[in-house]
């Protein structure tokens, strides 16, 4: 088995980079969701209230993150600093401080997305002192994990043999097949089965010297609707609903792909065409 795509999503629910390789922390892949948008009161926005932010295209250089939409001059965050003010902000029940990145960020933000609830929009940062838990009701005993602006975990795994069945049965419906980016995951590989991740406990690599933990079915949402070339719903409820009826085996509810943590390896480097082994949950 292999890695067939990285990805890292520097901004949540912004575009996401696909990489040749990436380096592993304990909170994800470098620079994966270390910015987040949110409004007024500090609470994050997504995709789900706005899915045209699919449409603001990210890259990092050197120095800087840089954001880019249609029609309007590129902002650029520089990579390396340290005088932003804080301020607390909030995804789902976590509340956290983050770093404001200030005010031209937030009218660039307001230009492209426009008014939100009559909030106004900012972006913010991880502070690099805080520390994000993972619910710990699903890691095994003593493993601890934190993350950064994902939704819950650090990494998410999906294969492309899950998404072949799911494009095989929306065929069936006669609903056009739909791209890995809809699920925005950050590890691919290529594993034979449909699903085999949902039975997976650990992946590990480079002769064990990376091991991850995969510890919960990922409940996926509306931005699974979303094209994320063009922020638009071409058809409504899909594949979200397809995703609903196909799992007869969990919770009720749409799922794909597997959150997972990091149990060994930080620092080291992951490379698409990696070969790696997974060990079935015990």
């Amino acid at each position: 088995m292999k890695i067939t795509r990285l990805n890292i999503y520097p901004v949540k629910s912004l575009g996401g980079i696909p990489l040749d390789q990436a380096e592993l922390g304990v909170r994800g892949l470098a620079h994966d969701r270390q910015w987040m948008v949110v409004d007024d009161i500090g609470r994050f926005v997504t995709q789900r209230q706005l899915p045209h932010m699919a449409r603001i295209v990210v890259r990092l250089d050197d120095e800087a993150l840089v954001l880019s939409h249609p029609g309007t001059a590129p902002l650029r965050i520089p990579l390396q600093r340290d005088d932003q003010p804080r301020l607390p902000v909030y995804v789902w029940d976590d509340q956290c401080q983050a770093l404001d990145e200030g005010e031209e960020a937030a009218a660039w933000l307001g230009a492209v997305l426009g008014d939100y609830q009559g909030s106004g929009l900012r972006l913010v940062r991880f502070a690099p002192d805080q520390r994000r838990n993972v619910e710990p009701h699903y890691l095994a005993p003593g493993e601890q994990a934190h993350t950064a602006f994902a939704d819950g975990y650090p990494f998410l795994v999906v294969s492309e043999a899950s998404l072949a069945e799911v494009n095989r049965v929306l065929e069936t419906k006669g609903v056009a097949p739909v791209p890995m980016a809809r699920f925005r995951p950050s590890i691919v590989v290529d594993a034979a089965e449909p699903f085999a991740e949902n039975g997976w406990g650990e992946l590990s690599l480079h002769e064990g010297a990376v091991r991850l933990g995969l510890r919960k079915p990922c409940q996926r949402c509306k931005i699974t609707t979303v094209d994320q070339a063009t922020g638009e719903i071409a058809v409504p409820g899909e594949p979200l609903r397809t995703l609903v009826q196909m799992n007869t085996r969990l919770a009720p509810g749409g799922y794909f792909g597997q959150n997972a943590i990091l149990l060994a390896g930080e620092g080291s480097t992951l490379a698409v065409g990696d070969e790696l082994s997974a060990s079935a949950q015990p």
